[in-house]
């Protein structure tokens, strides 16, 4: 694995830190060569706003714009379908050093990468970004057993000021009464339990290459982009190959990928 930090923390730290907190996070998983290669292709996508693309518009966030022909209604938001957009993409989804560290936290030997859901690149413009509601990725998929991986690669430094990733450790282990959501099954911020629950929070602060590897089910948010520059990052989701999605429901309308990851 070529990095640009090394990252000396053994798989069963990985592994122990994911058990226990719902992420951990391995730097400098992805070299220079690579990260400029996919910077240079996610900038052109981004510039011809190459299909399939979400629109911050579609999603209505806080700090969205109104609709498509309002001001800053075509900033896009996630270039869709990351796997079968471009081989560098692709060769990402699939690289050994990641799908090993997605088997290890899984305890799998035979992954799917999903094409359902994340399979994206996720961007936070300067201006018109929105921001995002803490949330559990799970609350829209439907899988046997709710046992997902997200891999997600910085592709650029990500912190507070620009948007980055911001989770509550344990999450994902936790049960949650209906009232403690909204009717969008975001976390209200308004319940005193939950405020208490809040206060936990912890920032993902990331450099270019590395990789934040985050369970499914724990709750995680993110700001607004308020810097001069904008933020990429490329994030795929992996699940056991005996974890299939329910037969008929979106997370079933595309053929999953097949990887055989090998880890110590």
């Amino acid at each position: 694995m070529s990095a640009l930090i090394a990252d000396t923390r053994s798989i069963d730290h990985h592994r122990a830190e994911f058990a226990r907190d719902g992420y951990t996070i391995v730097r400098g998983m992805a070299d220079a060569g690579r990260l400029q290669r996919l910077r240079d292709l996610v900038g052109e996508h981004l510039t011809r706003a190459v299909a399939p693309v979400e629109y911050e518009a579609d999603v209505a966030y806080p700090g969205a714009p109104a609709g498509r022909d309002a001001p800053g209604g075509q900033t896009v938001r996630r270039l869709l379908q990351a796997f079968d957009r471009d081989a560098h993409l692709a060769d990402w989804a699939l690289v050994p050093a990641a799908t090993a560290m997605v088997g290890a936290l899984l305890d799998s030997r035979d992954l799917r990468l999903t094409r359902c859901h994340h399979n994206c690149v996720m961007t936070k413009q300067p201006a018109y970004s929105s921001a995002t509601g803490w949330h559990q990725d799970l609350r829209y998929w439907s899988f046997e057993r709710p046992e997902l991986v997200n891999a997600w690669l910085a592709l650029g430094h990500e912190h507070p000021a620009n948007g980055g990733m911001r989770l509550l450790p344990g999450t994902h282990r936790m049960s949650f009464a209906a009232d403690q959501l909204d009717e969008a099954r975001f976390l209200r911020e308004d319940r005193a339990d939950n405020l208490a629950l809040l206060a936990s929070a912890r920032t993902a602060e990331l450099a270019p290459g590395d990789v934040l590897f985050f369970h499914a089910g724990v709750f995680h948010a993110a700001g607004r982009n308020t810097t001069d520059e904008r933020k990429l990052s490329a994030v795929f989701t992996y699940h056991d190959a005996g974890n299939p999605p329910v037969a008929g429901s979106r997370s079933a309308r595309l053929p999953g990928v097949s990887i055989r990851p090998g880890y110590a």
